[in-house]
């Protein structure tokens, strides 16, 4: 796996995690070096000669069909100064999404309860603790609609389930009710902005990346 490196510092590194790839290991059968988690902590123990174990810290996650930004930590207080500001919601997570259909109104805020449905792996929209968002379109036309997403809470499948109740699934996404495929079996979701402070020098950084530009095709 090639590694794209967005930002770093003595403490932090961000890399942009490719559609299909896990941020890090779960309880299924995947193996460690499939994941962005061990292929950057080998990359950084090679890179920086580092004898015996690198410490890495996994901040947050994308689901495996989402690509985007995912944030690590390279040292403990690094790790604690980020993970606070995840848990105080300081930090702007920023996504675009390819959805179906045409949204109505053009921007807004969704709020809903939403809970974890264990077996099936899926959000369920009802019960749960709160879960909000808000969105703008971008562009459009008769059959699709470009989101920009800020998220104010991060809860599992919390956009893929949200989009869905209103109507308008993620282009290729299936387990929410996406009829539209992509050919890497992907969904149309990325996360292209993280903004937060620095865990040392309180300095505050935006990272930010374009959407895929194979989305355009379903825009014109």
């Amino acid at each position: 796996m090639h590694l794209k490196i967005l930002y770093e510092d003595n403490h932090l590194i961000a890399i942009y995690k490719p559609a299909g790839v896990l941020v890090q290991k779960g309880e299924g059968p995947e193996h460690d070096d499939d994941t962005l988690y061990w292929q950057l902590k080998q990359f950084i123990k090679e890179r920086d000669q580092k004898p015996g174990n690198v410490f890495l810290g996994v901040l947050h996650r994308l689901d495996r069909p989402v690509s985007g930004i995912v944030l690590f930590a390279k040292t403990s207080k690094g790790a604690a100064r980020l993970s606070e500001q995840f848990r105080e919601r300081d930090i702007q997570k920023t996504y675009h999404a390819l959805v179906v259909g045409r949204v109505e109104p053009k921007s807004g805020t969704l709020r809903d309860e939403l809970g974890k449905n264990e077996k099936q792996k899926r959000a369920t929209i009802g019960e749960g603790q709160e879960a909000v968002l808000h969105y703008k379109v971008l562009k459009e036309n008769n059959k699709h609609s470009l989101l920009k997403i800020n998220l104010e809470t991060g809860k599992f499948h919390q956009i893929r389930a949200q989009l869905s109740n209103i109507g308008h699934p993620i282009v290729g996404d299936s387990k929410y009710g996406a009829k539209e495929f992509l050919p890497d079996n992907s969904i149309a979701l990325c996360a292209t902005d993280l903004k937060f402070i620095t865990a040392t020098t309180e300095e505050e950084k935006s990272i930010s990346i374009p959407y895929p530009s194979e989305w355009d095709s379903f825009l014109e």
